[in-house]
């Protein structure tokens, strides 16, 4: 009950001081709709040797690929904030509070989460005025794929700021991460037509999985293995990237 009581303690300061600066959920939002105006209209030609013949089919594609974008980089950049109150010494004053370590990291991802749950929708939605369809179960689960992906690696960002305590040193290891997370997990392009060996690389990218699971679940394919496959390694990678995190966040506070 402790425990609860602090998570949401701290989820309502951050999501306090996350609508206070609403900038950072406009700017979440406008590169993917970007992607969705301005790329996604490329697809219908661009993916023909998929089968592609409509505009719809294209936008079943990119979609999920796009709302894992937004969770893995909603998540991984969000070290810098903790950073800051480093600096302040937000995290300094914790140690004289009972709160919970586990609820000092928790109660900032949540907040992460709910925000990246709040631009998926938004996504979702303009996506259906282009032609998107879905069944509003495959959607949930998918959801619910992405609420694991942006509190792992929201959880791996805040761990690092932890370890590096600087943002000269979290932005390139942030980039250095990001990029071949991008290009192995087939998010705006899939790797069907990628060389074998690029394909066999991209097996071992979690993400990847979770791309093929959103991607199946947005074509009504509730059955596909990589929908269920994506689900577990997301969540065991999350346990453990959470386990991890709460560590340093106990390490920086005692």
């Amino acid at each position: 009950m402790k425990f609860a009581r602090d998570t949401w303690l701290i989820f309502q300061r951050q999501f306090l001081l996350l609508v206070r600066q609403p900038v950072w959920l406009f700017v979440g939002i406008f590169q993917p709709v970007m992607y969705l105006l301005l790329f996604a209209p490329l697809l219908k030609p661009a993916l023909g040797f998929l089968g592609v013949t409509t505009n719809a089919e294209a936008y079943r594609i990119f979609v999920p690929g796009l709302l894992v974008l937004l969770a893995i980089f909603g998540g991984l950049f969000q070290g810098f904030g903790l950073i800051a109150e480093l600096r302040a010494g937000v995290i300094e004053r914790s140690r004289v509070t009972p709160v919970s370590r586990l609820a000092l990291l928790l109660g900032r991802s949540l907040r992460d989460v709910v925000s990246l749950i709040a631009q998926a929708i938004i996504i979702t939605l303009l996506a259906l005025a282009f032609g998107l369809s879905v069944f509003i179960l495959d959607l949930l689960l998918t959801y619910l794929m992405l609420a694991l992906i942006a509190l792992m690696t929201s959880a791996l960002s805040y761990g690092i700021a932890l370890v590096v305590k600087s943002e000269d040193a979290l932005a390139p290891l942030m980039n250095t991460i990001a990029q071949p997370v991008l290009l192995l997990s087939g998010i705006l392009l899939p790797l069907a037509g990628a060389p074998g060996w690029l394909q066999g690389i991209a097996d071992w990218n979690p993400f990847s999985w979770a791309v093929d699971g959103a991607r199946a679940l947005f074509a009504g394919d509730l059955g596909n293995d990589s929908v269920w496959q994506g689900l577990g390694i997301m969540t065991v990678i999350t346990v453990l990237a959470v386990g991890w995190a709460a560590r340093e966040f106990a390490r920086s506070v005692r």
